[in-house]
């Protein structure tokens, strides 16, 4: 048992509140535990100069965690200076993901814009940024669907995302920052619902981990992100 009551490979409970603004199409205020992320959904009518005349769209990320997201305020990151080397590689990691999930061929010469704002961070903010970003760009291509725009979602795959590690000898799954700030491995996961892996981060704290744990954490991730696949159905299927 963890200090909250978890066997080890369970997520901590769990929410998606969809709709949850009134302009985006797709709105998800996504808690994991503690941790409370808005993802949002916007939709351009332009895409990047690299894709002009492709005949293809573009997803991508922006990320924040807002000054008072944690114990500690700080400062709203742009304005003073550019935004720190942690912020973009985790929009670049979030992008790099819904981008998996989507034919772009089929989305038209659009870019949907995929802003994660961290409310509240308790660890693992960018699995949970990513899990929530997914339900809000299914949301938007079913605005695009009913507006007529495009035929059919051009979503190809179900993506989830959770943090994994060592704790002592134990692997855990969804680890809070109690947890995070201590673990021995710590690692991210972004899957398939095939069952295929998108990206894998993972890094030891202090020793080196065999193999034969990297399987073991792997196998954990798997399985509780099958259990992500599942809430964000439930959620998807309320009106």
């Amino acid at each position: 048992m963890r200090a909250d009551g978890r066997k080890l490979t369970d997520l901590r409970p769990v929410r998606f509140h969809r709709h949850f603004t009134r302009y985006a199409p797709g709105s998800v205020l996504v808690e994991f535990g503690e941790t409370r992320v808005l993802c949002t959904a916007s939709i351009d009518e332009n895409v990047p100069p690299f894709l002009n005349n492709s005949g293809r769209g573009w997803v991508t990320a922006e990320y924040s965690m807002l000054p008072a997201a944690t114990h500690t305020r700080r400062n709203r990151e742009g304005r003073r200076g550019p935004i720190d080397g942690r912020t973009q590689e985790i929009q670049r990691f979030i992008g790099r993901a819904l981008r998996a999930a989507v034919d772009m061929t089929a989305m038209g010469e659009r870019t949907i814009w995929l802003d994660c704002d961290v409310l509240q961070a308790d660890g693992g903010t960018r699995t949970t940024a990513i899990n929530g970003a997914y339900v809000a760009l299914v949301d938007a291509f079913r605005y695009l669907v009913g507006q007529r725009t495009i035929k059919k979602s051009p979503i190809r795959h179900k993506i989830g995302a959770i943090s994994v590690g060592m704790l002592g000898d134990d692997v855990v799954s969804d680890l809070d920052y109690s947890e995070d700030s201590k673990a021995d491995v710590d690692m991210n996961v972004v899957m398939t619902d095939a069952g295929s892996f998108i990206e894998v981060q993972g890094v030891a704290e202090g020793a080196p981990f065999p193999p034969d744990k990297l399987q073991a954490m792997l196998g954990a991730a798997t399985d509780s992100i099958q259990r992500v696949f599942e809430l964000q159905d439930e959620a998807l299927r309320e009106l």
